[in-house]
C-alpha cells in the first residue's frame, strides 16, 4: 500500500518511515523504472541529498531501476540543481533527484526529470496509477557511480566574471550547499565567510529553508559583523536562495528577481519575465519601469519554468526563492549560481546591494503565512467559495487561487500545492490598507472553515 498523498503537484514527498517505508520506495522505484521505460528512457542518473535516509533510499532505488532494466548513472550526494545539469550534460534520458527540500529532516522525497523536463501534475498522478496497477518492467540493466562536481563546478564558474572581489557570507545550512557554494564562491574570487558548511542529515544549527526570517538570524548577524557585501542562504536541496543586503536585511524573492531582470533587461530590452501570483506589485511595476513585460503565473517551481519555457523567458522566479536563468544558462533553478549572478551584478558596481533593494518599489506586504488546516479536501473546498466570492464582488486574478486587485493594495488566498495549507499574503500602499484587506479576506475565508496559523512565518 502507498500513501495517495506523498503524490504532491510537483514531486513526491513523505515521512520517512512512515509514507516512505523501505517497501514503499522500492514500489516508487519499481514505478518510476517503469515509466521512464515506458517514456522511452534507457539511461538514467540517480542523486540524493543529505538527509540521513538518503543513502538507503538512493540504494533501493538503484536496486530496482537496475532490475527492471535500465542503465544508472549514480551521482551520489549531489544538489537537485546538478541533478537538472546532470539532463543537459551526461549522456542519460532522465534522472531522479531523492530529496525533500525544505522539508524537517524526517522527510524525504523524489524529483523526476524525462529528457530536462520536470515532471509534475497528472503526469504524477500517472505514475501512482501505475504503481497501483503493479505491472512493473524486468529486464537487466546496470549501474556505475559518476561524480560530476568538478565538471559541474567548471561550467557555472566559466559563465561569471567578477569586476572585483566581493565579500559574501554563505549559511548551507548543513544540507547540500555545503558541497558546493563556499569553494565555487571562492573560485570565482570572492572572499567567503562560512556557516554551516558540514555536511549534517540532522540540520542541527536550524531547518533548511531560507525564505523563513527565523532561519536567517545567524545569517544577518554574521553579515553585520564582518560588513560582509551580502550573505546568502540555500534551502536543503539549493534549488531555493534567500539573500540578504549589505545592512543586515532580507531581500525577498520578488525583489532578488527585480534586481537580476534589470541586469537581464539591460541587455534584452522588452523581454518577459515571468513571476507567481504571490509576488509584490512592486515587481509588476519594476519590470515595467526597466523596460520588461510581466507574466503573472501559477506558483510552483514545475509550473514557472514550463512558462518560461513556452515563451522562450529569459529569467524568471517566485516569492519563494526559486529563481530561473536561461539568460546564458539552463533555465532551471540553480541557487548557488543564482547567488553568483547577483554577486557578479554586485561587482561590476559601485552601488551596494541596499540601494539596489531600497530602489524596489515600495509596498507594505505581510510575509507569505500559511494557515493550517485539517486536511487537503478541506483546503481546496475553502479556496474554491472564496474564489466564488471574490470573483463575483471583486476584480480578481484566478490563476492559481484568487489574486483580489483592490486598486490600491491586493490580498491573494490559495491552496498549498504541497501541504494542508492555504497561503495567504497581503499587500497595500499603507500598512492601514494593507491590514484592512487582510481583514476583508481573511474574514471571509474564515465563514468557510477553520484554521489556524502555521509554522514558516
Amino acid at each position: 500500500m502507498i500513501n495517495p498523498g506523498i503524490f504532491r503537484e510537483y514531486d513526491i514527498r513523505g515521512i520517512v518511515d512512515k509514507d516512505l517505508t523501505n517497501d514503499t520506495v522500492s514500489l516508487l522505484a519499481k514505478g518510476a523504472a517503469t515509466y521512464f521505460i515506458n517514456a522511452g528512457c534507457k539511461t538514467v542518473s540517480v542523486g540524493r541529498d543529505v538527509r540521513l535516509s538518503g543513502k538507503r533510499f538512493s540504494d533501493l532505488v538503484v536496486h530496482e531501476f537496475v532490475n527492471a532494466g535500465l542503465h544508472v548513472q549514480d551521482l551520489g550526494e549531489i544538489t537537485s540543481p546538478m541533478s537538472y545539469w546532470s539532463t543537459f550534460k551526461l549522456p542519460i534520458d532522465g534522472a531522479i533527484m531523492i530529496t525533500a527540500s525544505h522539508n524537517p529532516a524526517d522527510y524525504n522525497g523524489f524529483k523526476i526529470s524525462i529528457g530536462t523536463n520536470s515532471i509534475y501534475g497528472s503526469d504524477l498522478q500517472d505514475l501512482l496509477k501505475l504503481i497501483q496497477s503493479g505491472k512493473f518492467a524486468t529486464g537487466k540493466g546496470s549501474s556505475i557511480e559518476v561524480d560530476i562536481r568538478d565538471e559541474y563546478l567548471k561550467d557555472i564558474t566559466s559563465r561569471i566574471k567578477l569586476g572585483k572581489k566581493i565579500k559574501v557570507v554563505t549559511d548551507c545550512a548543513n544540507a547540500t550547499g555545503g558541497l558546493i557554494a563556499p569553494d565555487y564562491y571562492r573560485m570565482i574570487g570572492c572572499e567567503v565567510i562560512e556557516l554551516y558548511s558540514e555536511i549534517d542529515g540532522r540540520f542541527p544549527n536550524h531547518h533548511p529553508d531560507p525564505t523563513v526570517d527565523k532561519y536567517l538570524v545567524d545569517l544577518i548577524a554574521k553579515v553585520k559583523e564582518t560588513g560582509a557585501d551580502l550573505g546568502v542562504g540555500f534551502d536543503g536541496d539549493s534549488d531555493r536562495i534567500g539573500v540578504v543586503d549589505n545592512l543586515g536585511r532580507v531581500i525577498r524573492g520578488d525583489a532578488l528577481l527585480a534586481i537580476l531582470a534589470r541586469d537581464v533587461l539591460a541587455r534584452h530590452k522588452g523581454a518577459e519575465i515571468v513571476f507567481d501570483v504571490k509576488c509584490s506589485q512592486g515587481l509588476i511595476e519594476d519590470i515595467e519601469n526597466h523596460g520588461g513585460k510581466p507574466i503573472m503565473w501559477k506558483t510552483g517551481h514545475s509550473l514557472i519554468k514550463s512558462k518560461m519555457k513556452e515563451i522562450n523567458g529569459l529569467i524568471a522566479g517566485e516569492m519563494s526563492g526559486h529563481l530561473f536563468i536561461s539568460d546564458d544558462f539552463y533555465g532551471f533553478d540553480d541557487a548557488i549560481f543564482d547567488g553568483a549572478r547577483l554577486i557578479q551584478l554586485l561587482s561590476r558596481t559601485d552601488e551596494k546591494l541596499s540601494a539596489m533593494h531600497d530602489s524596489f518599489p515600495k509596498f507594505f506586504s505581510t510575509p507569505e503565512t500559511r494557515l493550517d488546516v485539517a486536511n487537503d479536501e478541506i483546503k481546496f473546498q475553502m479556496v474554491a467559495k472564496a474564489v466564488e466570492f471574490f470573483k463575483k464582488n471583486y476584480e480578481v486574478i484566478d490563476i492559481d487561487g484568487v489574486r483580489v486587485q483592490f486598486g490600491d493594495g491586493w490580498g491573494l488566498i490559495r491552496a498549498s500545492n504541497t501541504q494542508p495549507v492555504i497561503v495567504v499574503r497581503f499587500e497595500a500602499k499603507t500598512p492601514e490598507r494593507r491590514d484592512e484587506i487582510m481583514n476583508i479576506m481573511l474574514g471571509k475565508l474564515k465563514e468557510y472553515g477553520d484554521f489556524h496559523e502555521g509554522h514558516g512565518h
